[in-house]
């Protein structure tokens, strides 16, 4: 008998099932998607041959310019985020390893483990601790054959964001016991107050990675990137991705590159958006007597709790109403769902509307 290590990812599942078959996309943990035409990029030189398998070096240049006392030697571009985490987990641990992943999360950070049988526990956030990671908790948790553990904040779904204190002790704690930190920062550039320091600029023993996927609206390029202060992460990276992907697509890398050079003029309409929107949700969630919510402070989504099934309400909403959400089993947490407030506005006023009338059928 074939036995299978890798599974569908249930977030993934969901998303074939229900995503394309909407009116209403409340669901989603980016800003909405652009199209080609409005970007006004200059891609008719694009050479589409096969490109460096670390990416292009002018790209990975302008990526280590976000992070201090990187260079781009220190920089690989990815297949987005997920194929950064699957490389960094699959080239820097064995099954003899341990690993620490905060839940919920982006779930790759804890179906890739498990698909390459390491040893892995959940971290969880704790509503009643306003989804912040306790550190004590976290401590506790480490093992001496502990190699790894992996954060994101700003975090997808809660939005919860760590303080750059709670950062730099987490990063004394593993620099000492000599493990590794894989700080997801994707939604970095769109915290509501001051972003955390790069993380990967701050220890050897601190891997950053990061997707043009949710805060610049191009999901479609597929284009991430890792950054680490140690070299052999990049290049231990490189051996997996020499047996997958090979390397990234010449259009998608030129893509890349001309945004983020607009980076700064870029993210000043996009952080109004966001900032607008999740007001629409704020305002609406003063009316919601069977929610209550942890308001986030970066990202685009939000995980309120709900006092029935979030499964069945989130299933009705798409099937009656073709309003998408995600819900909480998703991420291992049944009581939650997921709304995400990256969209067009009148698309979030709608879906909310929707919302409100299937949870009062509920």
């Amino acid at each position: 008998m074939i036995t299978m290590t890798f599974k569908r990812i249930l977030l993934e599942e969901w998303f074939d099932k229900y995503q394309f078959e909407v009116d209403y996309d409340i669901g989603e943990s980016g800003v909405k998607f652009f199209k080609l035409g409005q970007l006004d990029l200059d891609l008719d030189n694009v050479e589409l041959r096969y490109t460096q398998h670390l990416g292009n070096p002018e790209l990975r240049k302008v990526i280590a310019f976000f992070y201090e006392n990187l260079t781009w030697q220190n920089v690989a571009v990815t297949t987005g985020a997920a194929e950064s985490i699957f490389s960094i987990m699959a080239s820097l641990t064995n099954k003899k390893d341990h690993l620490i992943v905060e839940c919920p999360n982006y779930p790759s950070f804890w179906y890739i483990p498990q698909s390459l049988e390491r040893q892995m526990e959940l971290f969880f956030l704790e509503f009643e601790e306003k989804f912040q990671p306790t550190l004590e908790t976290l401590t506790g948790m480490i093992k001496p054959n502990t190699k790894l553990i992996c954060l994101t904040h700003p975090n997808n779904p809660t939005g919860s964001v760590i303080t750059e204190k709670w950062l730099r002790q987490i990063i004394e704690i593993i620099e000492e016991r000599q493990i590794y930190l894989l700080m997801d920062e994707t939604y970095r550039d769109l915290t509501f107050s001051d972003p955390l320091p790069p993380a990967a600029s701050l220890s050897s023993n601190v891997i950053s990675v990061s997707t043009m996927s949710k805060v610049f609206g191009v999901p479609g390029i597929r284009i991430g990137w890792t950054a680490s202060l140690d070299e052999s992460i990049i290049q231990g990276l490189l051996k997996v991705r020499e047996q997958t992907t090979i390397c990234n697509s010449a259009l998608n890398e030129a893509i890349a590159l001309q945004l983020l050079q607009k980076k700064d003029k870029l993210l000043v309409d996009i952080l109004h958006r966001v900032k607008s929107n999740y007001k629409i949700v704020e305002d609406w969630m003063k009316n919601q007597e069977n929610l209550e919510m942890i308001p986030p402070e970066g990202g685009v989504t939000c995980f309120p709790r709900f006092k029935d099934s979030t499964e069945k309400l989130c299933r009705f909403l798409v099937e009656k109403y073709r309003t998408f959400t995600v819900p909480g089993y998703c991420f291992n947490m049944d009581s939650f769902f997921r709304i995400g407030f990256g969209g067009e506005s009148e698309e979030l006023k709608s879906g909310l509307e929707k919302l409100d009338l299937a949870i009062d059928e509920i």
